[in-house]
């Protein structure tokens, strides 16, 4: 019997958990790797520059096997991926060993990269048939997973608890929560955009045209590349642009991430509703509005309580803009157009900032210092204002912007 799609949301809600979990495990003990195996600022972006290229390789190949195989197998793949990356990056650092913790999040990167698109494509799917906003909730399962892996890193770096035992047991954790979780997802595909009374040769000549070649999904794509730049930014190296640039210790660069963690937590439960309300455009461009003065702050402003604040703000910017944009780019396909193509590729266009954001920010960060270095990402994320606007909803489609003119019966779902 095929699971209901509050079943599938449910587990949707866990697979979005885990990632998170394990990448504020690494996150939070990264001043402590950086110390075991003896990197420069420099070189510390050569080895998150595993992160990125295992996170492009992902997804990158993720479109054409979700296609291909569904779901279902690229998720469990890409989640398996991730528990066992955890468990290298803590041996690289036991270790000493850089290459060796490159190696670990290049195969963590494979995971997320990969598993990534699969879980949007499903999750997509999920909220068309539930008829409300429920993809910035699935991603703030993400951010909870980061909230209670910053929290549980902040307390074993302030004890001292080994890296390796740390990120082995945040393996194991994931290895063991993915088995129930996987079981509830049906095999198949199934991202197809809704019917609509459209003109027949316009549907066809759309579900034709290269979805590159789609402006809209293109400036769609750049909102996701810029948001998702200040989240990954932060994720890479917001500890150490407290430690380094604020002058924190250790341990509270790690409860300033958690705080970051937090806001986005927050960002993504509520901001399901202000989606409804406001459609995608507006609330996208106040996200983008709120984590460029967050980041000026952080960059401009040399005071520890400012910068722990300004985090806050940050955290709350970036927590829209990749689940929101997303749906938004499913939505740009022709009636009956399969949309995993356009979900694709906007997720491609947001990790060019995984791909490229680790080793610049660092390279730059190096010269200018980690705080003037992230000028680079407020640019981009005050620029993604004027991209928004694409995320409209069009007259005629049913997407996210509409949901509140939808019957009765789909506004009491949870989501």
């Amino acid at each position: 019997m095929p699971a209901s799609l509050t079943a599938r949301r449910n587990a949707l809600f866990l697979l979005f958990f885990l990632p998170g979990l394990t990448i504020a495990s690494w996150v939070t003990r990264t001043p402590d790797v950086r110390d075991l195996v003896g990197a420069s600022t420099a070189e510390m972006g050569l080895i998150l520059f595993g992160l990125s290229a295992g996170s492009m390789v992902g997804i990158l190949s993720s479109g054409a096997l979700v296609a291909r195989r569904g779901t279902r197998p690229v998720m469990l793949a890409g989640t398996v991926s991730v528990a066992v990356g955890a468990a290298v990056i803590g041996g690289g650092a036991a270790l000493g060993s850089g290459p060796v913790v490159a190696a670990g999040l290049a195969l963590f990167g494979l995971g997320m990269g990969g598993g990534e698109i699969a879980l949007n494509v499903e999750g997509a799917e999920v909220e068309r048939g539930l008829g409300r906003s429920t993809m910035p909730a699935m991603h703030g399962c993400f951010s909870l997973g980061t909230v209670v892996g910053a929290v549980a890193g902040m307390v074993l770096t302030a004890v001292g608890f080994p890296v390796v035992a740390h990120l082995a047991a945040v393996a194991v954790v994931v290895a063991i929560a993915l088995v129930p979780a996987i079981r509830v997802i049906p095999a198949g595909v199934g991202l197809r955009a809704p019917a609509a009374a459209v003109p027949a040769d316009g549907g066809v000549a759309a579900a034709r045209r290269p979805v590159w070649r789609d402006t809209r999904l293109v400036m769609i794509g750049g909102v996701i590349l810029a948001l998702a730049l200040a989240e990954g930014t932060a994720n890479d190296w917001l500890p150490l642009v407290m430690v380094d640039g604020h002058g924190f210790d250790a341990a509270l660069g790690s409860a300033v991430y958690a705080a970051f963690a937090a806001a986005m937590t927050l960002g993504r439960f509520v901001g399901g509703r202000f989606v409804d309300r406001f459609g995608r455009a507006a609330v996208l461009a106040v996200s983008a509005a709120v984590g460029a003065v967050g980041l000026a702050l952080v960059i401009f402003v040399d005071h520890q309580a400012v910068a722990a604040a300004a985090a806050v703000l940050w955290g709350l910017g970036a927590s829209l803009g990749f689940p929101v944009a997303l749906s938004a780019a499913g939505d740009t396909a022709a009636p009956g157009e399969d949309a995993t193509a356009r979900v694709s590729l906007a997720a491609t266009i947001g990790y060019v900032a995984f791909l490229v954001g680790p080793p610049a920010l660092g390279f730059l960060g190096d010269h200018y210092g980690l705080r003037h270095a992230l000028i680079l990402v407020l640019v981009l994320v005050a620029a993604a204002t004027f991209l928004t606007p694409a995320a409209r909803t069009r007259a005629g489609q049913h997407g996210t912007d509409r949901v509140r003119d939808q019957p009765a019966e789909h506004a009491d779902l949870p989501g």
